[in-house]
C-alpha cells in the first residue's frame, strides 16, 4: 500500500529554477503592494467579539473584549484618509504601478479610494472580506466568507477579482480559493523568489506568486523590525541588488509590502521613495503588477503546471 503523500514540498525548483524570461530581459521582476484593510479590521461595530490589535503603532496592544479601541481606530483611520493618498501620489508621479490587496469592506467604505485606484490603473486583487483571522473558522463558514467577499469587491470595484491575498489564513484557505475559478492568481504563500504552480483534489492547477513578510513596513512594528527609514532602505535595497546580480543568469522576483496606515506616515515614507529612486536607476528591471506577472506566467510558462504540487 503506497504511503499517502506529504502535503508540503520542500523541493520546490530546487538547484535549477526556470527562466521566467521576464518581459524586456529584465533581471529582476519587483513589484509592489499597497494592502487596503482601513475599515476592515476587528471591530465590536462590526460584530466583532472585540478591538483590533495587529499591526498598529500600539505596541503590544492586545484586543478589549466588548469595548472600542479609539487609538487604534484612529491610526487606521489615517491610513485611508492621509496614507493612502501619499502613496497613491508616489507611485502615480513615478509612473510605478501597483497591485493592491483590497479587504473588501475597506473598499465598499471608501469609494474615492477605489476610483483613485481604478484612475491609476491598479490591479486590486481581494484581501478577503474583511481583516480578521481564518484559522478558526469552520470550512463552510471561510467558504462563505469567500463568496461575500467576491460579491462585495465586484460590486465595489466594478470587476471581478482575478488574484487573492487572505494573509490571516487558515490550512484551507488556498484549496477554497482553488474552488472558486476564476482566479489567475493566489498569493497566500511566503515559499519561493518565483511563481510556480499547485494542484489540490482533481482540480486544475492553479498559480501562486509569493508575498513576503520581510521586505515589507510591517517591521516597522514588530519588534525585531525596522527602527526607522534607513533601515528599511538599508534592508530593500540589499535584496534587490542580491536580486539584481543573481538575475544575470537566474532571473527572479522581489515582492515588497506596503500599509496605508504605516508607510504612509512622512517619516517611513521618505524611505520607500528613495528606494523607488534608486531601482530607477537600474536598467533591466521591471515594475509589473501581480496581474501582469500572473498573465505572462500563463502565457509563457503554463507548462511548468505539468509538474504542479499536490497540496492535497
Amino acid at each position: 500500500m503506497a504511503a499517502p503523500s506529504y502535503p508540503r514540498d520542500f523541493r520546490g525548483y530546487g538547484r535549477n529554477p526556470p527562466d521566467p524570461k521576464w518581459p524586456g530581459g529584465a533581471r529582476v521582476a519587483v513589484q509592489f503592494v499597497v494592502n487596503f484593510e482601513e475599515g476592515g479590521e476587528n471591530n465590536i461595530l462590526d460584530g466583532d467579539r472585540a478591538s483590533e490589535a495587529f499591526l498598529s503603532d500600539v505596541l503590544g496592544a492586545q484586543p478589549w473584549p466588548g469595548q472600542r479601541h479609539a487609538n487604534i481606530e484612529s491610526m487606521f483611520e489615517y491610513g485611508s484618509r492621509a496614507g493612502f493618498w501619499r502613496l497613491w501620489r508616489m507611485f502615480t508621479e513615478r509612473n510605478l504601478p501597483v497591485t493592491v490587496f483590497g479587504v473588501a469592506r475597506a473598499l465598499q467604505r471608501n469609494p474615492d479610494v477605489v476610483a483613485a485606484m481604478k484612475e491609476a490603473g491598479w490591479d486590486i486583487a481581494s484581501h478577503g472580506l474583511r481583516w480578521i483571522e481564518h484559522k478558526d473558522m469552520s470550512v463552510s463558514e471561510e467558504r462563505t466568507e469567500i463568496a461575500s467577499a467576491i460579491r462585495i469587491h465586484t460590486e465595489a470595484t466594478g470587476a471581478l477579482p482575478l488574484g487573492w491575498y487572505t494573509g490571516r489564513s487558515s490550512i484551507n484557505t488556498m484549496r477554497l480559493l482553488m474552488e472558486v475559478g476564476g482566479l489567475l492568481y493566489l498569493c497566500d504563500s511566503y515559499a519561493d523568489d518565483l511563481p510556480y504552480w499547485i494542484k489540490s483534489r482533481g482540480l486544475k492547477p492553479h498559480l501562486v506568486i509569493p508575498y513576503t513578510l520581510d521586505a515589507n513596513d510591517m517591521r516597522f512594528i514588530n519588534p525585531q523590525g525596522f527602527g526607522g527609514g534607513d533601515e528599511f532602505f538599508s534592508y530593500l535595497k540589499d535584496g534587490f541588488d542580491v536580486l539584481y546580480r543573481e538575475g544575470e543568469t537566474a532571473p527572479k522576483m522581489m515582492s515588497v509590502g506596503l500599509h496605508c496606515r504605516v508607510v504612509g506616515r512622512p517619516g517611513r515614507a521618505a524611505s520607500l521613495m528613495r528606494f523607488l529612486d534608486y531601482i530607477r536607476q537600474h536598467e533591466r528591471v521591471w515594475v509589473p503588477t501581480r496581474l501582469e506577472i500572473a498573465q505572462h506566467w500563463h502565457a509563457h510558462l503554463a507548462y511548468l503546471a505539468d509538474d504542479a504540487f499536490d497540496i492535497g
